[in-house]
């Protein structure tokens, strides 16, 4: 079987999707997941792009134990000497360098000549040689490329030190069958290549990322470039989990095999996804909550006689518990860390305590809770922080043609305090009592509401974002009642704040 490497860009490419950004705690919760997923490459981010990205490379490359740590830099000294500075203190660092070879973007980006473009490639190429031995050469917008200037680029970054050629599909113009003749152009035609990897990183405008990157794999690529839940710029890079899946799955076609532990695959998605408070779409493929849904008679009928009449992956494999365990207000504290073990949640006693307090609260609205109830309540509970504020009650008057009123008692340390507001509806004035107790300047960048799990008394997860000056923060609350879960998100975020070293 054909070795596959895996370079994941969640924290990188995955980030700089619109609503995904992530504070330092989050990315080192996501890196120690994505080590434990069996990536082989973490691109932990733009080290020149802020103090705090660079801060937040350093952390992972300090962090991070089994696989290797890039950060991504520009065809410039600066971007790589700070790019350097954030992963020396890595295991297994590596510097990504990139530069555009395409026209368009050669004359209107960078307003560069071919030739220009081919000397900064040797000189910078060559300048990252010298601090790490591992170097990644990307030619952006290869897939407009000139296929043989891109040859010409490829053989000078192979001659400069280049360890890893990446060809990415930037702007997800291509189809699978260009994607693999470029690949097989470049593995026939460019000198050195056959002692390098190279590597497909694909975008998925056209909704053919993971399709193209597995092209570039028959075609020859040994490396592939893909983020969880396939997040990225503008409609996202390749999905990792679907990549890993169509190895294991159909390991008679593509005869590939990559590391990665797909159990673990379910668990990242939902880290993810809770972090950046994007929820999966239920038809996601792998990963979404009807992934191994029947509802059809006939589907059920196959399923129960034979589960691969209409199952082509077992949803243990992927770290979906086949079985369901009904949990309720008897149950003890033994009974829920069981079932938290078997859903891949580990956690301290500390934890558990105050995961059980939640638990036993939630059991008394809910007549019994599901694997999708615990699950979210470990979640959750990855997101609690210092509480210097705390929600006692709330109590709101809302409907058609009244004023809306929200009377909301909030516990600051061993103060209680008791403010009551006027909104635009009931969310909306419990806010401002909220704001009202707390003395915060705070603007609400962004709000949602999502039924996390099922039936009529489904909890809802409010997901909100609140910046304070240049901080945006995260936060997100869990309840049966939905104005309960916006408020407890509200203040969550509050935590944040006051937490953090504004």
């Amino acid at each position: 079987m054909k070795k596959i490497k895996v370079f994941d860009t969640t924290l990188r490419d995955g980030e700089q999707s619109p609503g995904c950004s992530m504070n330092l705690s989050e990315k080192l919760q996501m890196a120690r997941q994505l080590d434990a997923l069996g990536v082989d490459i973490i691109e932990a981010g733009f080290a020149i792009a802020s103090p705090e990205d660079f801060k937040s490379v350093e952390a992972i490359a300090q962090t991070v134990q089994n696989c290797k740590v890039a950060s991504l830099a520009r065809c410039t000294s600066g971007d790589i000497d700070a790019a350097w500075n954030a992963v020396k203190c890595a295991k297994y660092p590596r510097i990504h360098v990139f530069i555009a070879t395409s026209d368009i973007h050669m004359e209107y980006k960078l307003k560069m000549t071919r030739e220009q473009v081919l000397e900064s490639i040797a000189k910078h190429v060559s300048y990252a040689k010298a601090y790490c031995e591992d170097i990644e050469f990307s030619c952006e917008d290869a897939s407009r490329s000139e296929w043989s200037f891109l040859v010409t680029c490829c053989e000078a970054a192979i001659k400069a030190g280049a360890t890893v050629l990446n060809i990415p599909d930037t702007v997800g113009y291509s189809s699978p069958q260009e994607m693999f003749d470029l690949i097989t152009y470049l593995r026939e035609n460019t000198k050195g290549i056959e002692n390098v990897d190279i590597s497909a990183h694909c975008h998925d405008d056209l909704g053919m990322a993971v399709a193209n990157s597995l092209a570039c794999l028959r075609a020859g690529a040994t490396q592939v470039e893909c983020t969880v839940n396939g997040i990225g710029e503008r409609a996202g890079n390749a999905s990792l989990e679907e990549i890993a899946m169509a190895l294991k799955t159909r390991r008679d076609y593509f005869q590939m095999e990559c590391g990665i532990n797909t159990q673990q695959i379910y668990k990242a998605s939902k880290l993810l996804s809770s972090i950046t408070g994007v929820p999966i779409a239920p038809s996601k493929s792998i990963v979404g909550a009807n992934a191994f849904a029947h509802e059809s008679g006939i589907h059920q009928h196959g399923v129960i006689a034979n589960a691969l009449t209409y199952e082509i992956m077992k949803p243990e494999d992927v770290g979906i518990p086949q079985n369901v365990m009904v949990l309720g207000k008897h149950s003890g504290k033994h009974a829920l860390r069981d079932r938290l073990n078997q859903l891949g949640f580990e956690v301290t006693k500390e934890e558990l305590d105050e995961m059980f307090v939640r638990f036993k609260e939630l059991a008394d609205k809910k007549k019994s809770l599901s694997d999708h109830d615990i699950e979210a309540l470990a979640l959750a509970n990855a997101h609690t922080v210092k509480s210097t504020y705390e929600l006692i009650s709330h109590v709101v008057s809302t409907g058609k043609d009244i004023t809306n009123i929200a009377c909301v008692k909030i516990k600051k340390n061993d103060e209680v305090f008791e403010e009551v507001a006027i909104g635009s509806g009931p969310i909306d004035a419990s806010f401002k009592a909220v704001d009202k107790i707390t003395g915060l300047e705070l603007t609400l960048e962004n709000f949602s509401l999502n039924a996390v799990t099922d039936g009529e008394d489904a909890m809802g997860e409010a997901v909100v974002k609140l910046r304070r000056g240049k901080e945006l923060h995260t936060g997100c609350g869990l309840s049966t009642d939905v104005i309960e879960s916006a408020i407890k998100a509200y203040i969550n975020g509050i935590n944040k704040i006051v937490g953090s070293k504004y």
